[in-house]
């Protein structure tokens, strides 16, 4: 067998080369808006059957980083994360309906030294952070600010303002070819400071709840850490235990 990123042996074929695609979607051999290669292609290219690559594709699937569209192929999954830490928060627009699109304003963007929660997340204290509010129907929501390492994204703090939009993650991979995979959240409760209170539109002291965020890439290493704020009026936490 050709091509496989892993010498294992022991590992069946189907295994093997799961490992050995999941590894070229790491290094960025794929992007979300173009197919795979089809089996066929990827059955002669390996040299294995037909059955095989569906199985390795399967486990890829399974495991989040392709998804399969009906009609069209295979593809890269890039994970949705466009409005999730908004779950958090009880907004609602006139009519009643939650707001579909959070906007942006960016404060800062800079180089700088990270405090020590980001940079123990990061494995650096060599950052780009970026200070945003987000807001939803004029609303203020969330007060954030990001943390992302400065090898990472050389060159960030220089983009035109004009292309960084309410989400950073399609930036991420656009410009520096960083996908985020997957991301978790840390939920805390603190009191609003005054610069975060204006922001917000809160009494400085006003109860906050506090999101802290790390995000990780194809290759599970961290490469953003962000505390996001909000007023804890508003906010609300639902599981479903079955």
């Amino acid at each position: 067998m050709n091509g496989f990123a892993t010498t294992d042996v022991r590992l069946p074929a189907y295994a093997r080369l799961r490992d050995t695609l999941a590894a070229r979607i790491a290094q960025g051999e794929w992007t979300p808006d173009r197919p795979i290669p089809s089996e066929a292609r990827l059955a002669r290219e390996f040299d294995v059957s037909i059955g095989t690559v569906r199985k390795a594709v399967d486990g890829l699937v399974e495991e989040g980083l392709l998804e399969r569209r009906q009609g069209s192929g295979t593809y890269l999954r890039a994970p949705s994360f466009n409005a999730t830490l908004f779950r958090f928060f009880a907004v609602r627009d006139r009519d009643g309906s939650a707001p579909s699109i959070p906007s942006s304003q960016l404060i800062l963007r800079s180089v700088t030294s990270a405090p020590d929660a980001a940079a123990e997340a990061l494995g650096t204290h060599d950052v780009i952070k970026i200070v945003r509010l987000r807001s939803l129907s004029n609303q203020p929501v969330l007060f954030e600010e990001i943390y992302i390492p400065a090898a990472r994204f050389a060159g960030f703090e220089k983009l035109p303002e004009s292309e960084l939009g309410p989400l950073l993650y399609p930036i991420y991979f656009e410009h520096f070819g960083v996908l985020v995979k997957r991301a978790t959240d840390e939920v805390s409760f603190g009191t609003a400071s005054e610069t975060v209170a204006q922001k917000l539109r809160i009494g400085a002291g006003a109860p906050l709840a506090i999101i802290r965020r790390t995000a990780f890439d194809m290759a599970d290493k961290a490469i953003e850490w962000r505390i996001a704020s909000g007023s804890a009026t508003g906010f609300r936490y639902r599981s479903e235990i079955t």
